[in-house]
This record gives structure tokens, sequence and C-alpha cells, in this order.
């Protein structure tokens, strides 16, 4: 089996898809998980087991080539953009969140794109910086074979991170949501302040925001994405409205009563539309 899609129950087993697209398949029933299919770590294996490995194999390229034309087909005429992302056995586990670790693109317009994209997070797993995390905590790349997620990608308006639990008191009462314009990739790695808000979970009302002047927004090209100033009118207003804010603390708090551990989530608006991308427990909690 080389490809499930994130509506098929066997797409909820962590061995074929790995924990990023498990977790996006269990949620996607209840959340607004923009559609997506993965290609599974049978399809990896398949690639291990060459002698060269200097290619997708023939028959993964045809699997990849369909799934990707029916994605296309489910919303809009190709070509559909997509992010192509890692979701290696062990990803986003509860004692460890391999965050950052792994190879993600955004904005892959063609399946020429995609299939490298798909060949660059496999050879991702043997780079350096992977290979001495999983040593840090007691594996190796050999035991976590890697699926990879190709979704739909969201051309968000405000993307955001959030958290059921302050992540350094471990407080549990609200809701931290950290946002700015454009994709997530500028508050992920750090590269802006973002506007952040404080949501009271027993209501989901905003108890406290604070509006940053953001300097850095990730948005768009004709492929892939790039890293540019907020215009000046934009930096000073705030990302969110409380009613938008106020969603993102029940989805949060939901997810977390569901799931039974505080989440980390990553999620976007488009409009008035709230999209869930990603949703793993927090590791860094005692």
């Amino acid at each position: 089996m080389l490809v499930l899609w994130l509506d098929e129950p066997a797409c909820q087993q962590v061995a074929l898809t790995g924990g990023k697209a498990a977790s996006l398949s269990r949620l996607a029933a209840q959340h607004p998980v923009p559609p997506a299919f993965c290609l599974t770590t049978e399809a990896y294996r398949r690639w291990r087991a060459e002698e060269h490995r200097s290619d997708v194999p023939r028959d993964v390229r045809a699997a990849i080539a369909a799934a990707y034309q029916a994605l296309a087909q489910r919303r809009t005429a190709p070509p559909l953009p997509v992010a192509v992302r890692s979701s290696a056995v062990g990803e986003d586990g509860r004692s460890a969140s391999f965050a950052g670790q792994y190879a993600t693109y955004l904005n892959v317009r063609d399946l020429d794109g995609v299939l490298d994209a798909v060949y660059r997070c496999w050879t991702s797993m043997d780079g350096d910086q992977v290979r001495a995390y999983h040593q840090h905590h007691g594996g190796e790349t050999s035991e976590c074979p890697m699926a990879v997620l190709v979704q739909q990608l969201i051309p968000a308006d405000v993307a955001f991170v959030a958290f059921s639990r302050h992540p350094v008191t471990g407080a549990r009462d609200e809701v931290i949501i950290s946002a700015n314009w454009g994709l997530g990739e500028s508050i992920v790695n750090g590269s802006v302040v973002p506007d952040t808000y404080l949501v009271r979970k027993l209501d989901c009302t905003v108890i406290d925001r604070a509006v940053a002047e953001k300097q850095r927004m990730t948005v768009l090209r004709d492929t892939g994405v790039q890293e540019i100033n907020v215009p000046r009118m934009m930096r000073n207003q705030i990302s969110l409205s409380d009613q938008q804010a106020a969603a993102i603390g029940r989805l949060v708090t939901e997810l977390e009563a569901d799931l039974g551990y505080p989440v980390d989530v990553e999620g976007a608006y488009l409009g008035d539309t709230l999209f869930l991308l990603q949703c793993r427990p927090i590791s860094t909690l005692s």
C-alpha cells in the first residue's frame, strides 16, 4: 500500500503513515483539516531497498502522480499548490516532537516538484542533525521509517501557533496564541515578534492581547515562499479579531479534551475560515 488518504481509517496507523499524518487523519473527520494524501512508509522502504537511491522508484512515482491528480480534482484544476511534509514514525510523539528536524516544502505546484520534494524528505532522514536528534532520544533513524504528507496548501491571510497549556509554566486554564500575517513559517522560525492572545478555556473569552509591531511575514511566490517585510500600514494592526481568537481557543480546548493530553496546534485563517494544519503533544512539559 503506497498511498492512503486522510479520510481512510488505515491512515490512522502510525506504522504506515507516521505520527503527523496519523494524527491529522484521526482529527480530519471532526475538524477543518485540508485534504491530503500520505505516501506510506512502504514507499520509503522500497526506496531504501534500491541499490542506487538517486530517484523515486518507478511504481512509487506512478502512485504519487495518480494521487496528486486526484487531489487536484477534488478542489480545482491542476496545478494545485501543496505542502509536502515529512511524517516519520515517532514524529510528533509525546516524548519527542522532532519539530524542525525534517524537510518541509511549501507551495509546490506541479508533479515534478512533488516528486523532488518527496525525495528530499526521504533523504533528510540521513542528515547529521536528524541522526543526532534520534540518538539523543535513544533511537536510530533506521527504526523510524518516513511517510510523506502531501496536502492542499492554504494561502493563509493569518497563521497561528497555539498551546493548550503554557509551555513554560504549565498553566492549564488558558490557551496561548501567537499570530502573524501570512503563512506560519515566520512564527515557527522565530523571525517575527507575533501578536499574542490569552483565551480563558472555561468560556473561550479573550482575556488579554498584545499587538506587536510585526516586521516580517512569509508569503507565496510563483513557486515556493519568501519572507518579506510586512507592509507598514499592517505592522501595528491586530492580526486576529477576538472572535477568531475565541474560535481558536475552542478548537484547541476541544483537541486537548479529545486527545487527552496538552496540545501544540498550528493553523490558519483564510478569510473567515479556520483551518487546522498540525496538532501534536507539547513534549516539553514534565
